[in-house]
Order: structure tokens, then C-alpha cells, then sequence
């Protein structure tokens, strides 16, 4: 095999690895994972996984990193395909109810379960969690504001405030359906959304 295909396999590898430890965590939590469990599940040697992440730190993070990057494909670009505006708030907003629903990862939102995990455990995961979430609360913001500077929200709508309450509220409906097992409150929170934007848009 040559130098490139070597590379290619061991990248295909590592994306093999994160991909299921993503799964594990958004079910159990990042403590969860393990070098020996996931060579198990993925018919690998112990030293395979640990050639690539080398602790179970390392793991964690790269396991983050890897949620990130599918919570980008799966919420984020589906809204940069919308110009600009309220109608890309109204994208943003329906792709990460997708996202919730479908749901992208067995255990629901990596990072709904991986927050209410890591919230009160200082340390590097933690800040890269917590890094990921205002990252994702500035986008929310600032297509929100794109949307005031438009015309299309009011003038006088605290944007962060607005933010947050969506925030809040779309998390909310999303645990309360995974844990009575109700997609009834999907809707409700997708209503009290609706609900919030309406109040504050100027499109009569």
C-alpha cells in the first residue's frame, strides 16, 4: 500500500472511531467511552484506537470535535444555503429541530447530554463543550441580527435575549421528548418558537 492509501486508511479508521463514540456519548456521556469498548464494537486492536488519540482525554475532545463537525453539516450549512435574513432564521431554526428529531445521534443532541454532564467538571472537555455552545449561540445571534438589520425583525428586539429563549426553548421541548418518550412536545416547542418570531416580526 502506498504512503497516501496508508494515510487514507487511517483517517478512514479514526473517522470510523469518532463516529461511534459519538453515538455512545450522546447516549452515556463521554465517560462512557473507552479505548478497549470501542475496539471491541469496531473490530479493532486496543492499539489501533490508542495510536490515535492516545488517552482517553484526547478521545473526548476528538470526540467533540467530531459532534461539531456533524451538528455543522446537519444545522449550519442547510441555513448558509438561505440568503441572508429572516428566512434564514426560519432555516436555522427548522434544520436544528430536525436535527433534534430525527434524531442525528442515537441518544438524541451529543450536546444536550454531554453538557448536562461536563457542566460542573472543570477541565479541557468541558471549555470545548463549552466552547462549541457560543459558537453556536453567536451564529443564532447573528442571524438574528442580520434579520433586525434587514428590516425583517423590529428595531427594538434584544437579539441575545430572543436567542436565548430559543435556545432554551427547542432544548427543552427535545429532552422532554426523549424522556417521556412524547414527540408531542417536539411540537410544542416548535409552536412556542413560531410563537416568539412572530412576536417580533415586521412581516404582517
Amino acid at each position: 500500500m502506498s504512503t497516501d492509501g496508508r494515510v487514507l486508511k487511517g483517517e478512514q479508521t479514526r473517522q470510523a472511531i469518532l463516529g461511534r463514540a459519538a453515538d455512545i456519548a450522546s447516549a452515556e456521556g463521554l465517560e462512557g467511552l473507552s479505548i478497549g469498548r470501542l475496539a471491541t464494537e469496531l473490530r479493532i486492536s486496543k492499539s489501533g484506537v490508542f495510536t490515535h488519540f492516545g488517552s482517553k482525554e484526547e478521545l473526548q475532545l476528538a470526540t467533540v470535535a467530531k459532534a461539531v463537525d456533524v451538528y455543522r453539516e446537519h444545522v449550519i450549512e442547510p441555513a448558509l444555503a438561505v440568503p441572508r435574513g429572516f428566512g434564514r432564521v426560519r432555516a436555522l431554526l427548522d434544520a436544528w429541530r430536525r436535527y433534534q428529531r430525527q434524531p442525528v445521534f442515537p441518544g438524541g443532541c451529543f450536546f444536550d447530554s454531554t453538557m448536562a454532564e461536563f457542566d460542573a467538571r472543570p477541565g479541557r472537555v468541558r471549555d470545548a463543550i463549552a466552547s462549541s455552545q457560543r459558537d453556536w449561540r453567536d451564529f443564532l445571534e447573528r442571524c438574528l441580527r442580520q434579520a433586525r438589520e434587514h428590516g425583517e425583525i423590529d428595531a427594538a428586539t434584544d437579539v441575545a435575549q430572543l436567542a436565548f429563549e430559543l435556545d432554551a426553548v427547542c432544548r427543552g421541548g427535545s429532552t422532554q421528548a426523549r424522556l417521556h418518550d412524547d414527540p408531542s412536545f417536539y411540537d410544542r416547542a416548535a409552536h412556542a418558537m413560531s410563537t416568539r418570531l412572530d412576536a417580533v416580526t415586521t412581516a404582517r
